[in-house]
């Protein structure tokens, strides 16, 4: 008979709430852990009850600033040293994945880099949603399970039944992405083709199809500076469209970003928890991605497969 293994899930202060949902879809309770805070704003994080011999569930986005990046890393290592046999770093949005290769001279490839601190910190799993490029995944030496949140998005999208719907990307590197959604809902799909003056500024923007009497849904793997999606609703309400939703993965949401959602003409912006949301909006939607994560450690645990998750 197989032996089992113990599972404990832990969160970091960051991703709190959605850690507390996702233990109890799971059936359990978050261990305790305290994090004394040095003057200077040093930090340890320490387990207070053993892991020895368990598989350890490390709860954790890394969306900047650094400090929760270090927390993850931080907890990695001392359950690492607890002797934990197997840790998990679940990480419902993985920080600094936009730097995934050199676009220009003497620059970082950070998400590289980070992958590497993560396994050296002591990661033997990583579960992750919605990378910004699929790519990071082969940064790794470990396992990955890279969890799609269109598993949550196409029940909700369904429940609209919108006529003439029409799936777009913001820009050109979404294509695959509102290609798999198309095809999933049968519906139509147009691109927007973006120039950037430089990071979060656009230049220009031009609609590649007919949105002429459609509702559009945009769709994305995050929301930062809401600049292109606000940008890209104005253009398609401009040519015709009867409304414009957007679903994004990840609510980075930074700068001014609450207030062009609010004075834009998206209908709603729809976006899971994977990053808590800094304040309130009444156009913002949330869908909780908590089920699906608990759904697939579960599985982890278990030894069972998790592909009934990748629904594209």
């Amino acid at each position: 008979m197989p032996e089992t293994i113990e599972a404990k899930l832990f969160s970091c202060n960051q991703s709190r709430e959605l850690a507390e949902k996702i233990a109890e879809h799971y059936g359990s309770k978050l261990g305790n852990v305290i994090t004394s805070t040095y003057s200077d704003g040093e930090f340890q994080p320490s387990f207070e009850e053993s892991v020895r011999g368990a598989r350890v569930f490390i709860i954790g986005s890394t969306n900047p600033g650094a400090d929760h990046l270090m927390e993850l890393l931080l907890m990695l290592d001392a359950a690492k040293r607890a002797s934990a046999r197997h840790i998990t770093a679940v990480m419902p949005y993985f920080g600094w994945a936009r730097q995934d290769r050199k676009d220009k001279p003497r620059v970082p490839i950070a998400a590289k880099m980070i992958a590497s601190i993560l396994e050296t910190a002591g990661a033997t799993r990583i579960i992750t949603m919605d990378l910004h490029a699929d790519q990071i995944q082969g940064f790794f030496e470990k396992p990955v399970d890279h969890l799609y949140a269109s598993t949550v998005f196409l029940p909700y999208l369904n429940k609209l039944n919108l006529d003439n719907l029409t799936i777009a990307s913001p820009d050109m590197g979404g294509s695959k992405r509102a290609y798999a959604y198309s095809k999933a809902l049968e519906s139509d799909v147009v691109i927007c083709y973006k120039q950037r003056a430089k990071a979060n500024v656009i230049s220009h923007m031009e609609l590649i199809g007919d949105v002429n009497g459609k509702n559009v849904v945009l769709v994305d793997d995050m929301v930062d500076t809401a600049g292109t999606l606000t940008k890209a609703a104005d253009i398609m309400m401009e040519r015709g469209a009867l409304s414009v939703r957007a679903i994004c993965t990840h609510p980075v949401l930074s700068g001014n970003a609450y207030e062009r959602i609010e004075k834009s003409k998206l209908q709603e912006l729809i976006v899971t928890d994977s990053i808590p949301l800094k304040q309130k909006c009444e156009k913002i939607k949330v869908v909780s991605c908590a089920e699906l994560f608990a759904d697939v450690m579960r599985s982890v645990q278990e030894n069972k497969s998790i592909s009934s998750k990748f629904v594209m």
